[in-house]
């Protein structure tokens, strides 16, 4: 279909990407992908990981991109993707046992990022993990001279953006009751971050 969207980056990263979600996401039944974008990933990491619903999310003017991808492909476990800000205070997803998202959070304002995790709050079941892919700073130095660059890029397109230092985005996981599993190295360093959901004690 030519009306698809294309990211390249996503043709790059997503079977590395899959490499690690095979692992990370073997026990789960249900993934909310936020910020599907072109939906790319949502058809490969589906296609690849059968035992996975896979739910698409992304704002509305990112829907019929992935529409377009998940038609041609016509996968039993890729739902119809959901419209989602996360700036919202009801999320359309409510009660998931998986939360992925890619690329996302240096795009976004921290607020959002902020609203983001009050929502996987609200919809992430006990045990239920959370894995988010792209670049972080550790102690608030860049992983590379191409990650500083970005962010410069990043901040003069949008100077609500960035890239995120992980000790923050860390806090804010364990604001709601998340425990850090894995902290994964990625070409392009970019890393993958897998947190779980503390069970709640009687």
């Amino acid at each position: 279909m030519s009306n698809k969207p294309f990211a390249e980056s996503c043709e790059q990263n997503k079977q590395v990407i899959l490499d690690v979600l095979e692992r990370e996401l073997a026990d789960a039944r249900h993934v909310l992908e936020i910020g599907s974008g072109t939906g790319q990933h949502a058809v490969f990491f589906a296609r690849h990981l059968p035992h996975l619903i896979w739910q698409s999310s992304d704002r509305r003017e990112n829907l019929p991109g992935i529409r377009a991808w998940l038609d041609e492909d016509g996968l039993a476990n890729t739902p119809a993707a959901i419209e989602l800000d996360v700036l919202a205070r009801d999320w359309p997803a409510s009660s998931v046992d998986a939360v992925f998202s890619a690329n996302a959070v240096h795009i976004m304002s921290w607020a959002a990022v902020e609203a983001m995790f009050n929502g996987i709050g609200r919809v992430l079941e006990e045990n239920g993990r959370v894995c988010l892919y792209g670049p972080f700073n550790y102690a608030g130095r860049y992983a590379s001279e191409s990650n500083a660059r970005f962010d410069a890029w990043l901040k003069a397109r949008d100077p609500q953006s960035g890239i995120r230092d992980f000790a923050a985005v860390d806090e804010l996981a364990r604001n709601i009751g998340l425990r850090l599993l894995g902290d994964h190295a990625m070409p392009a360093n970019n890393r993958i971050l897998v947190w779980q959901r503390l069970s709640v004690e009687p």
